[in-house]
């Protein structure tokens, strides 16, 4: 059904306007926020959907990168999907998708993100879970973290960019972290209504070993410690970091922070105090198979071949047998082979980035392979558990 809609980048200055209005109600924003997120993110990255010579939805496309294996992989976050209401169920989301993707491909970039709303949605357009993202919290009183190793320098006034290498010293230690676009960072430090940003090296100025990026927010049950951003690169930071937020306990009840579902930070607490207050799934696609595969990072020590078999209904360039010879980190991608991992483009997500083992996602109906294959697979994608800090 996708021909009955016209997908096109920005045409006329009032396509932002229609934008924003269905974007308002789409996600219950305050009448004007759409178009100050509009404008903050560039019109030039906002793709629409027209039917009947209007615009009746869009979404924006965020060109980032993301850390897998310790090798950056260019990604494209898409975010702000949003279909006017009497266009839904009409197919103006899958095709507005599928076109986005198409323009990706020809972009060659290896693969996309996004939050999902609805999970059935994107997995027509060939999305899968990727990874984790993840909030918890612990009581003040509990912290029970006292000394303090490192000095913390404050940061006056705040500029993101002086935290750009620190956080990439930790983004390529973690499995499907971002490298950020520039709206993310401005996201970070930018406050919202009446909120003050506080921001802290962790250790001396000239040689910080982290950071911290908070807010300070009031609550029906108290007033509670938002962590906006965190680095921290050694044990010492650690503590430091601890012992820090734990000194606001007079007037702070909670801290909550983004972290991964296994939380090593939480490791140097003296007991299991810090519990998870939220958790959800991102979800990835592999747009170009043969530039995903040998862009990412893969076990150093290990070399292994595994021959793929690959159904992609939308991208015909991902479609037959590969495959993936891996040593000394790198991964190289050649066609043929005898094809026996069987998968789907979604099946390939999770594999792709570590969420779930190769014998688990057999388990779930997502791959057939044989032995053989599904031993080569689980050396080759043995990762930690992939997460990001970031929403989008």
């Amino acid at each position: 059904m996708t021909h009955q809609f016209e997908y096109s980048t920005l045409a006329h200055p009032q396509d932002i306007q229609q934008l924003a209005t269905i974007l308002e109600q789409c996600y219950v924003m305050p009448s004007g926020d759409s178009e100050i997120y509009i404008n903050r993110i560039g019109t030039e990255n906002f793709r629409f959907i027209r039917g009947c010579e209007q615009v009746i939805g869009g979404l924006a496309t965020l060109a980032m990168g993301q850390w897998w294996g310790g090798q950056r992989v260019p990604m494209t976050g898409i975010a702000a999907v949003g279909i006017a209401p009497e266009y839904r169920g009409s197919g103006a989301a899958i095709a507005l998708m599928e076109h986005t993707l198409k323009e990706l491909h020809t972009q060659e970039v290896p693969i996309s993100v996004l939050y999902p709303a609805t999970q059935r949605l994107y997995r027509k357009a060939g999305y899968e879970q990727g990874g984790s993202f993840c909030s918890w919290e612990i009581s003040t009183q509990s912290i029970q973290v006292r000394e303090q190793p490192l000095p913390l320098q404050p940061i006056i006034p705040i500029n993101h960019e002086v935290f750009h290498d620190l956080y990439q010293q930790q983004a390529r230690l973690i499995h499907g972290y971002l490298d950020r676009n520039p709206v993310i960072w401005q996201g970070l430090i930018q406050p919202d209504n009446q909120e003050i940003i506080y921001s802290y090296f962790i250790g001396d100025k000239d040689q910080p070993q982290g950071y911290i990026i908070f807010s300070q927010h009031s609550a029906e049950d108290g007033v509670f410690l938002r962590v906006r951003d965190w680095v921290v690169l050694t044990d010492a930071a650690v503590q430091t970091f601890w012992s820090f937020v734990a000194n606001h306990r007079s007037q702070i009840k909670q801290v909550r922070w983004k972290s991964s579902v296994i939380d090593s930070l939480t490791l140097q607490l003296p007991e299991q105090t810090a519990k998870i207050s939220h958790h959800e799934r991102w979800m990835l696609r592999v747009i170009d198979l043969v530039k995903a595969l040998e862009m990412r990072g893969y076990p150093p020590g290990i070399q292994a071949e595994l021959h793929l078999e690959v159904k992609d209904d939308l991208l015909i360039d991902n479609n037959g047998k590969f495959i993936l010879f891996v040593a000394n980190g790198r991964g190289e991608v050649t066609r043929g082979g005898k094809g026996e991992l069987q998968l789907d483009i979604r099946g390939l997500a999770p594999l792709y980035t570590s969420l779930f083992t190769p014998y688990h996602l057999q388990l779930a109906g997502k791959l057939h392979a044989t032995e053989t294959a599904l031993l080569a697979a689980t050396q080759i994608f043995a990762g930690v558990s992939p997460w990001m800090a970031n929403f989008f």
